[in-house]
């Protein structure tokens, strides 16, 4: 009996207007830990407010430190057929995830052309918006906070052929982005399932030994 393989996670990069999928990056090897953190908006501050004491004001800021290796002789495939070749380095793969954080060279040319005209740019391009996917219970709308590439293996042409990738990226939520946008609606579904999974868990008091006084 064959062994089915194991789910990669990776990440999903959507059109922030029309969510659909512009491009799949998954992870080579998925990582061997992942850190997280939740630190709670409270409101509390340095003022020591007692009456914030137990009050939240929004969404938890939630990280995600991962690291994900990548090797050129062990390349995942499409899950409808290979995957597009960008020759036998790293480059494409290393590239599609640099440019989640980089406007595109049509973007920065149609911000000189207006600054050189005088037209007043009244937002900032908007980029891809980044889907971290871990397992199907995991699936979260997130910014790019730091990348950091070493290259650890090279061809003769000095290509890369062996990488790691450390990532740090933050969950956004509601109060980022709203509900009407894409990254709410995930968010808000995530969140669902996190209170549908907390419900589970239904110990009484004395499995920890509390007694009520």
């Amino acid at each position: 009996m064959t062994t089915p393989a194991p789910q990669r996670g990776g990440f999903v990069f959507l059109d922030p207007e029309q969510g659909r999928v512009l491009r799949v990056v998954p992870f080579q090897y998925n990582p061997d830990s992942i850190t997280r953190t939740l630190r709670p908006q409270d409101g509390r501050g340095d003022t020591g407010d007692r009456l914030e004491a137990l009050r939240l004001h929004g969404p938890p800021l939630e990280t995600f430190q991962i690291d994900a290796e990548f090797d050129v002789v062990d390349q995942p495939t499409a899950a409808t057929g290979p995957a597009p070749a960008a020759g036998g380095d790293l480059f494409g793969a290393l590239s599609a995830l640099e440019t989640a954080v980089c406007p595109t060279s049509a973007q920065l040319t149609q911000q000189n052309d207006m600054a050189s005209r005088g037209i007043l740019q009244i937002a900032p391009v908007e980029a891809p918006l980044p889907v971290l996917v871990l397992g199907r219970r995991r699936v979260l709308p997130v910014r790019i906070m730091d990348f950091t590439v070493t290259e650890e293996s090279y061809d003769r042409d000095l290509n890369p052929v062996r990488a790691r990738v450390a990532l740090s990226v933050r969950v956004l939520t509601v109060d980022d982005v709203g509900f009407t946008h894409k990254a709410g609606g995930l968010y808000l579904r995530h969140q669902q399932s996190r209170e549908r999974f907390a419900a589970l868990v239904g110990y009484g008091p004395g499995a920890v030994g509390y007694t009520e006084t």
